[in-house]
């Protein structure tokens, strides 16, 4: 019979990073069945009791309050877990000369205090009070990166027109990406330094964008990003607009190269027109083909497309990203059994999803999602039906790390899918850079490989990163091929060598969207 304990450490907030250090602490010993480092919100707290705690005695509990939660074989090893969770979270930090760090500065006022040369304020705080932090912030001349969501509308519009009157950056709510002045803040991919600044109203779009033209040999000189919502009518685009009139005025930069889900069309061409002075490239995901843009602006309807337009325009010439992809495919789609028709996406990156949906909804037909370009086609969905998930999504991260962050959060659903003998190809992203695990490959390879050795469908994942990422992308993507796993070179292609080999058209692999 398992033990469960849940330890309980008040006013004691930590942020999800740290979190997710404690949790696989606990779960790296033998004889823990399930255990999590997470703050009490009421959505933590039920992941709880579903896995079979009684949360009766942290009822009392609030989003600043710390639990500490071990399913485990024994009341010793459920101790041990706890204090390898706590040590792992709470261990002394130390300074580059080996001595006790301070200890971290627990108000906007005392972080400013201690880095009076401080220009940009990173924010990740539950949503409920990110709006007056970042109020905080602008109130002492900071830009802001606004990471957290569950920040209403009107709060966002307040906040980016203040930005505006004042001259202040508002990136964000739930801007995971930016590179500013060459710095990473949040997810983040290293890149070489050049011409070429992205700004995105998309997270792992800001990701993809700088991460291709860095591996086709062009370099970035920032990435702003805006927020989801940034270039809806309500915004109105009042970041991106902001951003275009700082990037105009940068020497530094040359192209801009602007990268978002269809955005309102008034918006988009104010937004536009704002970079006059510039190179434009705008990759707007699947943006009606009859948008008109400002003269001189290239639009592409695909992350790849942008790239390689902006890749271009930076005088590089980037390869041929259909190169052997057809018969690779042809070769796949030959061996797999008949009855293999199916397309599953598992994606960590809610831009790669979306851009996936528009990919095989051109190619396939309907595909089903948790995150739907039509809402007819939400979940569930129907037998026999195509689906692509945004796994990122609060449904799939409750009292569990992104899996961006911890792969396990996708294994599960993983081994699912490639049981189902209707599928033929799983979808997923890989990606690097700062922020995200450490070595994605080494979990879900082991996993890849008991797939391919099962007889099951085809993997195809997309590795997006850089050589000089933290992970190295040469040495993810060998990983993955050494275990049979299909590698495109970019999230496009990812998507339509699937499509592809569910179909049994290894000419669509090679397709133009």
């Amino acid at each position: 019979m398992s033990i469960h304990r849940i330890t309980l450490y008040t006013d004691t907030y930590v942020d999800s990073v740290v979190q997710l250090s404690g949790t696989r602490a606990m779960r790296g010993l033998d004889g823990v069945v399930w255990a999590s480092a997470a703050m009490a919100t009421p959505a933590n707290v039920e992941t709880l009791a579903s896995e079979g705690f009684d949360t009766s005695e942290i009822g009392h509990a609030g989003a600043n309050d710390l639990f500490v939660a071990v399913n485990a074989d024994s009341d010793e090893l459920a101790e041990s877990a706890r204090e390898a969770g706590e040590a792992a979270m709470f261990a002394p930090r130390t300074n580059a000369s080996g001595e006790a760090a301070e200890k971290p500065a627990r108000t906007m006022a005392q972080a400013i205090a201690r880095q009076p040369d401080t220009n940009v304020a990173v924010i990740s705080v539950p949503g409920d009070y990110a709006t007056l932090e970042a109020h905080k912030a602008l109130s002492a001349g900071l830009d802001v990166l606004l990471f957290s969501d569950n920040v209403s509308v009107e709060d966002e519009i307040a906040l980016k027109e203040r930005g505006n009157r004042i001259g202040r950056l508002i990136m964000g709510p739930g801007a995971g990406t930016a590179m500013l002045g060459h710095t990473c803040l949040a997810f983040a991919n290293v890149v070489k330094e050049g011409s070429i600044a992205v700004v995105a109203a998309a997270g792992t779009g800001a990701q993809e964008a700088a991460g291709l033209v860095d591996r086709w040999g062009a370099g970035v000189s920032h990435v702003i990003g805006l927020g989801g919502r940034d270039l809806t009518a309500k915004i109105g685009g009042l970041t991106a607009k902001q951003a275009m009139g700082r990037l105009v005025a940068d020497d530094s930069t040359e192209i801009i190269f602007l990268v978002s889900k269809p955005p309102n069309p008034q918006v988009a061409q104010e937004v536009l027109a704002a970079a006059k002075g510039k190179k434009v490239v705008a990759a707007l995901i699947g943006i009606d083909k009859d948008f008109e843009a400002p003269e001189g602006v290239i639009v592409t309807r695909t992350l790849e497309a942008g790239a390689i337009a902006a890749a271009k325009l930076a005088g590089q010439t980037p390869p041929d990203v259909t190169e052997g992809l057809v018969e690779q495919v042809r070769e796949i789609a030959d061996k797999l059994p008949a009855e293999r028709t199916l397309v599953r996406g598992l994606y960590s990156g809610g831009t790669l999803c979306y851009e996936s949906l528009v990919v095989l909804g051109e190619t396939l037909g309907d595909v089903y999602s948790n995150t739907p370009l039509d809402k007819s086609l939400g979940l569930p969905a129907p037998e026999g039906a195509h689906t692509s998930l945004d796994l990122g999504e609060e449904e799939y991260t409750k009292g569990r790390p992104h899996p961006m962050i911890d792969p396990e959060a996708r294994i599960e659903l993983l081994r699912e899918q490639a049981a189902d003998p209707k599928v033929a190809a799983i979808l997923m992203d890989v990606v690097l850079g700062y922020g995200s695990h450490e070595n994605p490959a080494g979990e879900l390879g082991p996993v890849f490989k008991e797939i391919r050795d099962a007889g099951g469908p085809q993997v195809i994942v997309y590795v997006l990163g850089t050589q000089q990422d933290p992970q190295g992308y040469e040495a993810q993507k060998k990983a993955f091929e050494e275990v049979g796993v299909l590698v495109t070179q970019t999230a496009q292609r990812a998507a339509l060598a699937a499509a592809a080999i569910a179909g049994r058209k290894p000419e669509i692999a090679a397709m133009s969207l």
